[in-house]
């Protein structure tokens, strides 16, 4: 009876380890798989829109407790609840025969129902840890002093961090500023462009009269011969400029179009804050599942060599409870076991590659993210469908751009229609040119072109005729405005089908959490009854093996399912504009 025992310990541990290591991918939400950093896509419908639009925080969409409470990220320690911690482990797996006696069962704390649950392990006093910790460390003297390691990351701080400092926020935030570069070129277009030209030359010849127009005074200034007299130089400046007084509301269109510039570049931004802040979140969860499965395989690897050392130690006494095919057994399910904490590892190790990248953290920079268990420790309802769709409407960010972008193509159209009108507006001009070796001529009939000081100022109108391109032009840009005004249709049919998926995907999340959950403590109870009649001697092997089934499946299936509400909720928060709020 007990080669079965271990048989049955032995099968039900490796599949926990089995489960827990098959979801240690970081990033996904339900079924999908998750978007490396950087490429800007997710698992829900893709939209092609021109920007984002800033959103409003959601509230923080969280869920009830189902077992042992747990602080969510980004939210302080409540009485009674376990803080997030770094390095520390999951939930126990149950012990294996050799070490489980009817004397250590006893009543898990806050599991609900009040149904007995597997003893957790000792732990050590506060003060002893202090005391080893003071008689196994000494101080370094200053000079080899090793520089503090950055805290751990939370939930919180790591999305902050990535919807900050990313390179596509910097990307966005660049494009930005050039969106009010040109909103500043649009209102400042009725500002005359004054054309000023300077400059000098020689040598010129000789040119004397009277002043008043008449003959030449000296013989170097007739022409005909090679006499030029005392030669000089020429300076002269010429300007002119012209200042818009009326246009027919076309400076007006192009002021107001440019306004949808900035628009437009702050929902490009948020978008992309909103991507990196999801994906962040991924990254996050993912490193929490892969974390939890290293430390459920790691229990898996313990029982196993107990189990191990058991079936060694009958074998040698003769034993005929067990077998040498118990003992390859055993070591096959090890081997199995080191294969799935190899992948785990690698799961782990990609999250934290993802996450420096999204916290644009250096090459030696060390990158550490707070422990935490994936199930929420309150119970935060999931807002309705309908409530969802009408948060999507309003702070969408691509509605928000399709909509700047709308409003910037009918200004166009508009100037457009106003291009076959002409413009009215103030011109003023001025010439003023000196001369060395010419007389300045004292009357206005005379010509003078090397001393010449004019000035003026006038009402003009100015227009062209290109009758037949003004008409392509216009058509041009209402075509643009109706293709802008289909693709809005579009990006609402495609948010609102996004938004569907991902609101049934959390609520299928949830109800799968809330069934395994429930499915681990019958479990966990079933366990320690199969156990206690196995000991009494009324029950048998076939007992143990099926509880111990039912609970590895239940733990791993728990595992998932919280992964996946954990995603949800931030994968709900950006399809409905919001950033991820602090406690997802």
């Amino acid at each position: 009876m007990r080669r079965h025992l271990d048989h049955g310990v032995t099968v039900a541990l490796v599949l926990a380890a089995g489960v827990a290591g098959a979801q240690l991918t970081p990033g996904s939400v339900g079924t999908g798989s998750s978007p490396a950093p950087g490429t800007g896509s997710t698992s829900s419908p893709s939209t092609s829109t021109p920007g984002t639009s800033p959103a409003p925080a959601t509230p923080d969409l969280t869920a009830p407790s189902t077992d042992t409470p747990t602080a969510a990220p980004g939210r302080g320690t409540p009485s009674g609840t376990r803080p997030p911690r770094v390095g520390t482990g999951g939930p126990n797996l149950p012990p294996g025969p050799p070490s489980i006696a009817p004397s250590t069962i006893e009543e898990t704390p806050g599991s609900q129902g009040g149904g007995p649950g597997i003893s957790p392990a000792p732990v050590q006093e506060p003060a002893t840890e202090a005391e080893q910790a003071k008689d196994t460390v000494t101080e370094a003297p200053d000079s080899e002093a090793k520089p503090a390691r950055p805290a751990p990351l939370t939930l919180a701080q790591l999305v902050a961090r990535a919807r900050e400092s990313d390179s596509r926020v910097e990307e966005a935030s660049a494009e930005l500023r050039r969106f009010h570069a040109l909103y500043d070129q649009a209102r400042w277009a009725w500002f005359p462009k004054f054309e000023i030209t300077v400059g000098a030359g020689g040598p010129t010849p000789e040119a004397r009269n009277d002043g008043l127009g008449g003959p030449p005074t000296t013989p170097a200034t007739l022409k005909g011969d090679l006499n030029f007299g005392r030669v000089g130089v020429t300076v002269f400046s010429t300007g002119n400029a012209v200042l818009p007084i009326y246009t027919f509301g076309k400076l007006t269109a192009l002021e107001k179009a440019g306004a949808q510039g900035p628009v437009l570049g702050s929902a490009l931004r948020e978008r992309v804050r909103n991507e990196v802040g999801f994906q962040a979140a991924q990254a996050y969860f993912g490193f929490q599942l892969a974390q939890n499965g290293l430390h459920q395989i790691e229990e898996v690897s313990k029982r196993l060599e107990d189990a191990g050392e058991r079936i060694d130690r009958l074998l040698k006494e003769d034993s005929g409870q067990v077998s040498a095919v118990d003992a390859h057994k055993v070591r096959f399910f090890r081997q199995i076991v080191e294969a799935q904490r190899a992948e785990a590892l690698q799961g782990r190790q990609l999250a934290l590659a993802a996450i420096g990248l999204l916290a644009n953290a250096g090459p030696d920079d060390a990158v550490t993210v707070v422990e935490e268990e994936l199930e929420l420790d309150e119970d935060v309802p999931v807002p309705s469908l309908d409530q969802s769709l009408a948060r999507a409407e309003a702070y969408r960010p691509e509605l928000t751009a399709i909509a700047a972008g709308i409003a910037a193509r009918e200004q166009e159209v508009f100037i457009r229609e106003r291009s076959y009108y002409p413009d009215l507006g103030i011109a003023g001009f001025y010439d003023v040119r000196f001369t060395s070796s010419a007389t300045r001529q004292r009357t206005p009939f005379a010509f003078d072109p090397f001393n010449d000081r004019t000035a003026g100022v006038g009402l003009v109108m100015r227009g062209t005729f290109d009758i037949p391109v003004k008409d392509a032009l216009l058509a041009q840009a209402r075509a643009e405005l109706d293709k802008l005004r289909a693709q809005e249709k579009q990006i609402r049919a495609g948010i609102r089908l996004e938004v569907a998926k991902v609101h049934s995907e959390l609520v299928a999340a949830w109800s799968r959490a809330r069934s395994f959950g429930e499915a681990q403590r019958s479990a966990r109870r079933w366990v320690t009854a199969a156990f206690t009649a196995f000991d009494l001697g009324t029950g048998d092997t076939r007992d143990l093996v099926d509880a111990f089934t039912a609970y590895a499946q239940a733990s791993g299936g728990k595992g998932r399912s919280w992964h996946d509400v954990r995603v949800g909720m931030a994968a709900l928060s950006r399809v409905t504009g919001a950033p991820i709020a602090p406690g997802e």
